[in-house]
């Protein structure tokens, strides 16, 4: 995969710069906010020195008073430099989207500070033809997401589509030690049996082949794995298209030892298959010795 090593971000204010450089960041790129076009050529310099920073972004806008002017020269000249593989990307908006976020935020248009926001935006987008005709990409935030958009951002700096890749975890946890924070969806199994009412199994944990035959002998608990695994296969990718990068399915029993881990443990046996998802599992509270 032949990444960007160099993105520079631009576009009409309100238009998502903020968003998509905090994606950027999320993909391991250095990114730095509102960089003067005299320090350009600077910052393309250093990610080449330096292994670190290998990759950078960086975001420029009419915040700067000489971005309009200065801009294209000076990226025309970074641009002959075919070892940064340097790539301009312009965000932009339909202009009543734009005025309902800056609506919403209530902050000013960095052209228009003591003007009505329209002013500012037909102003900014008649001064910024010029650099929007130079990008390699123009991106059309309107209806986009953040998820979509930084699955656009991904794309374009990759160089090739990537699908969405989801970290499934199933954790298992005891109620009596309290519900877990990071729980997405969480189901409680406490109907089932409890081997910890058999003495010779009390010991053991729902990882073990005997407490695990244990729980599978029930009806009640085959029912549960055959009845889950179709309500996460039906719901999972669905996760997986809006974007998420994690999920975790919490299985919680009284002490997070037996029932809750078995379960745990056969649901991402079950769903390992699934596109686009990776499984793994977390027991939270095996190692506490409750019931």
């Amino acid at each position: 995969m032949s990444w960007s090593r160099f993105i520079v971000l631009t576009g009409l204010s309100g238009s998502g710069k903020s968003q998509a450089i905090r994606a950027l960041e999320d993909l391991g790129y250095y990114c730095v906010d509102n960089l003067p076009v005299s320090l350009l050529p600077v910052m393309a310099e250093l990610s080449e020195r330096q292994s670190e920073h290998n990759r950078v972004a960086v975001v420029m806008d009419v915040r700067e008073s000489r971005f309009v002017s200065d801009f294209p020269r000076v990226y025309r000249q970074l641009k002959t430099n075919k070892h940064l593989r340097s790539k301009l990307i312009f965000l932009e908006a339909g202009h009543a989207e734009l005025v309902r976020r800056f609506s919403e935020t209530r902050r000013p248009h960095p052209l228009a500070p003591d003007r009505p926001i329209t002013e500012g935006l037909s102003e900014e987008r008649a001064s910024l033809r010029t650099i929007r005709t130079m990008a390699d990409k123009v991106v059309d935030t309107s209806k986009l997401n953040v998820h979509e958009l930084r699955q656009q951002l991904r794309e374009l700096v990759s160089g090739q589509k990537q699908a969405s890749k989801l970290v499934l975890t199933f954790l298992s946890f005891g109620f009596q030690n309290g519900p877990p924070a990071e729980a997405d969806v969480m189901f409680d199994v406490r109907f089932l049996k409890n081997p910890h009412w058999v003495p010779a199994l009390r010991p053991q944990s729902g990882r073990d082949p005997a407490v695990a035959a244990y729980v599978r002998r029930q009806p009640v608990a085959r029912a549960l794995i055959k009845r889950l695994n179709s309500l996460l296969r039906w719901m999972v990718p669905l996760y997986v298209q809006e974007g998420k990068s994690y999920l975790t399915v919490a299985i919680g029993c009284t002490g997070g030892r037996h029932r809750s881990v078995y379960v745990a443990e056969a649901l991402k046996r079950e769903l390992s298959d699934l596109k686009g998802v990776s499984a793994r599992v977390s027991h939270r509270d095996l190692a506490k010795g409750s019931r």
